[in-house]
């Protein structure tokens, strides 16, 4: 039985989450499952690399599937695409090894985070972006986030219902940068926690807004206390960029976005 596997990029406003819940809740999981079945002519199980919340975009989520009936990689980036809805696209498919898994294979998730910083909100593009009228220093923002690279316990970012048997999570880079009214926080890690990177995100800018100074977020790595950070940043900034994986394992490698502003483009 093949397997093959998936670049999918989603627009998380019209779904609630990827993960399935019931026929009757629209989540981008089922609604690929449902695409990919016509095309494989059977029912498919699709494992993907990571979970993303209700309203969460993604321009480059990974999914491996088994299938019956060999295909070539047009008719499942053509055919699958033909059933889904403009807000899901396959951008890739190719034939992986058996021992291949979208999410244990992975060896590092790549998220940015988009925000509108003017004083007066913009009528456009209020599901991709998020917007802060407080001014923002995203230097100070940066340098700030730096104390969150290597392995530590990111339990003051960590929400309260997340499953993960272990807090600690190694961050191997971490930036913010300004284009005009938008800031954007890349963040790199092996894996996330839950609510993970939109708690840094809801800290930082109170960094940048200058309620909280510089070092508060390396306090906040000591205290290892939810309740002691920033509110929890909204989803509709937040993109799931790339997922990592051994170059052996033939996955395209992701954007490492020179100017986060190409993910529009």
């Amino acid at each position: 039985m093949p397997r093959t596997a998936l670049v999918v990029s989603y627009n998380g406003q019209p779904f609630h989450g990827w993960q399935f819940q019931s026929p009757e809740i629209p989540t981008i999981q089922q609604h690929l499952m449902d695409a990919v079945a016509k095309v494989a002519d059977h029912e498919v199980t699709l494992f993907s690399a990571g979970r993303t919340d209700t309203g969460v975009h993604a321009t480059k989520q990974v999914v491996h599937f088994d299938h019956d009936n060999e295909r070539p990689d047009k008719a499942w980036v053509m055919g699958v695409n033909a059933h889904l809805s403009d807000a899901v696209s396959v951008e890739w498919a190719g034939q992986v090894d058996k021992s291949f898994d979208a999410r244990r294979t992975a060896i590092a998730r790549r998220y940015l985070y988009l925000i509108h910083n003017t004083r007066v909100r913009s009528s456009l593009m209020s599901d991709f972006i998020t917007h802060e009228r407080r001014s923002l220093d995203a230097p100070v923002m940066h340098q700030a986030a730096q104390s969150l690279l290597g392995e530590n316990d990111f339990s003051s970012f960590r929400a309260s219902n997340c499953q993960s048997n272990s807090p600690m999570r190694f961050v191997s880079e971490v930036s913010v940068q300004r284009h005009g009214d938008l800031l954007g926080v890349e963040i790199e890690a092996n894996a996330f926690l839950h609510h993970m990177v939109r708690n840094i995100v809801g800290s930082l800018i109170d960094v940048g807004a200058g309620d909280q100074d510089e070092g508060w977020i390396s306090e906040l790595m000591q205290v290892r206390d939810r309740n002691q950070a920033g509110v929890t940043a909204p989803p509709n900034g937040l993109y799931l960029i790339d997922v990592v994986y051994p170059e052996v394992c033939g996955i395209p490698v992701g954007r490492r976005l020179p100017h986060f502003m190409q993910v529009f483009q």
